[in-house]
């Protein structure tokens, strides 16, 4: 047979099966995802800077395209919502990949200006003193050079810096913007591997301490990867129970209200096994970067290893990405399972409050301490998570914008109290600091106190939102438990506060170093909404109850 007749069988036969012959083009909505293509247009920018610009206009050049890029992106979150895409217009946009609705705005919103904060302190240059006429940041000179070599040295005498951190976050923070977003589960991962592998590599670039830096990345990414690769089960496991990866498909076969069938699928669809275990991966993949207990050994090692201005940012806008990822997921996916979740969530939680209390009151260092307190925090949020109410979701929004702010203002604020090694984070170079440096004190007092969840403070606010939602879910133990572990961890918070005022300041103890507008900035917005949102939370908390609608 002649290559020319089978070539007409072939056209013959395709046009007989005619679904082959066209493909739909793909239908998306820019103006909807502009907030992350902004983003992700802007760190591509920021890497040929890094290629095309010379070394000495490359920080100035970085800072600029990456402030200019979080505040038209925060521009554009604003817009959407304005226009009703928070409630009337809710949608599932780009092919059924992203939930353009409420929640995802509002954390959209929230992780952009977590980014915005977190980038002055990423850009912070007059902490430490200049090294050969140099001013220098809290990133290694040469990140490719082994820690004490010769080149390295060579590297910090020519006054190199590590401008790729900029490109670096705004990644990070692209991934993080479509993670509480996505729609299906494929967007859900690879979201989770955009924001993960720039982080890994931010922890890894401390000037100072650079070999405790690496550890840091490398616990953080191994155990990282561990969670993806149980994520990427779960997610298989789920696509063999649904055959789809869609959200909206895999609630219909959960419910039982799907109609149309594929028969090559019948067999496994509808298995409970596959759900249970799939479930179970993936909520575990996601309990991993919230940092709940027992998912939570990275966390203290991570946090104290990375240079602080990451471990603020990762403290915050992660947890902010992967509690709106789990609610979703939770909310939207698995409402018909909630009977088997929730006594899971329930433990997961009441253990996460009280280890994090627990564990935090034998620390010594500061970072670490702030490690733990955040895992107790993760416990707090989960209790608003568990109340599977509209009023849940809210509570949960609101709380995650308090903590992420204080978050970022209080390690800003260890970023200052240094010595002749860098940053003093023993929580004994503290003692006396009040009277050294009594506005630095006050300012991390007014945090501690937040965190504590003191009246008059945005963690109050937060903390009472998340446990009143979940007493009216019927979770009035765990509000129990979770108020004895907020009393367990004041103790700490307040022992701080003490040791810094009500302490002999030591001869040779740490000075605090004066920054530049850029960290009284991040210090300065931190402290602002701890108190507006402590002192005045209501329009706040209209606004998430506004936001807290998920699109099915």
């Amino acid at each position: 047979m002649s290559a020319t007749a089978v070539h007409s069988l072939w056209t013959t036969a395709a046009t007989a099966a005619d679904p082959i012959s066209k493909i739909d083009a793909p239908k998306i909505e820019y103006g909807q995802l502009s907030p992350t293509l902004i983003v992700v247009g802007a760190a591509i920018i920021g890497v040929l800077v890094e290629a095309f610009v010379p070394r000495k206009s490359r920080y100035y050049a970085q800072v600029f395209v990456s402030v200019v890029a979080l505040v038209a992106a925060f521009a554009a979150v604003v817009a959407l919502a304005a226009n009703g895409y928070g409630t009337t217009k809710a949608h599932i946009a780009a092919m059924g990949a992203i939930a353009v609705d409420g929640p995802s705005l509002f954390l959209q919103g929230t992780i952009l200006l977590t980014g915005l904060v977190g980038l002055f302190t990423f850009a912070e240059r007059r902490l430490d003193p200049e090294a050969h006429g140099n001013r220098v940041d809290s990133f290694a000179a040469q990140a490719a050079s082994v820690p004490g070599s010769d080149s390295e040295m060579a590297a910090v005498k020519a006054g190199f810096t590590t401008t790729e951190v900029f490109p670096l976050l705004l990644f990070a923070v692209a991934g993080m913007l479509v993670f509480p977003s996505a729609n299906d589960l494929l967007t859900l991962f690879v979201a989770l591997e955009v924001f993960s592998l720039p982080l890994y590599l931010l922890c890894a670039l401390a000037r100072r301490k650079r070999l405790m830096s690496q550890e840091a990345a490398v616990k953080y990414f191994l155990l990282g990867a561990f969670a993806s690769a149980f994520t990427l089960f779960g997610i298989a496991l789920l696509y063999g129970y649904a055959g789809s990866v869609s959200y909206a498909t895999i609630a219909q076969v959960v419910d039982g209200t799907i109609t149309n069938v594929d028969p090559a699928l019948a067999g496994t669809m509808g298995n409970d096994a596959l759900l249970l275990l799939g479930t179970a991966l993936l909520v575990m993949g996601l309990l991993f970067k919230v940092g709940a207990v027992p998912f939570h050994m990275w966390t203290p090692d991570v946090y104290q290893g990375a240079p602080t201005p990451v471990t603020g940012f990762m403290a915050a806008a992660t947890k902010v990405a992967a509690f709106g990822a789990l609610l979703r997921v939770l909310y939207v996916v698995l409402p018909g399972l909630r009977w088997d979740w929730r006594p899971v969530m329930w433990g997961v939680a009441v253990i996460t409050m009280l280890g994090g209390a627990i564990v935090a009151i034998t620390q010594t260092d500061i970072k670490r301490l702030l490690a733990y307190s955040s895992i107790a925090h993760a416990g707090f949020i989960l209790a608003g998570v568990i109340a599977t109410t509209p009023d849940g979701v809210s509570s949960v929004l609101f709380y995650l914008a308090a903590y992420s702010f204080v978050t970022i203002g209080a390690f800003a604020v260890v970023t200052l109290v240094r010595d002749a090694g860098g940053e003093a984070t023993h929580l004994s170079k503290w003692a006396g600091l009040g009277r050294r440096s009594p506005l630095v004190a006050a300012v991390f007092a007014v945090f501690l106190l937040a965190f504590a969840g003191i009246p008059l403070t945005s963690g109050f606010a937060g903390k009472f939102a998340v446990f009143k939602a979940a007493a009216e879910g019927g979770a009035v133990p765990l509000v129990v438990v979770g108020v004895i572990s907020s009393a367990i961890a004041a103790f700490f918070y307040i022992r701080v506060i003490v040791l810094m005022f009500f302490s002999e300041p030591r001869p040779e103890g740490p000075t605090v170093a004066v920054p530049s507008p850029l960290t009284m900035t991040a210090i300065a917005v931190g402290v602002a909404v701890t108190l507006v949102l402590g002192v005045a939370p209501q329009y706040f908390l209209d606004l998430a109850s506004q936001a807290g609608v998920f699109v099915r």
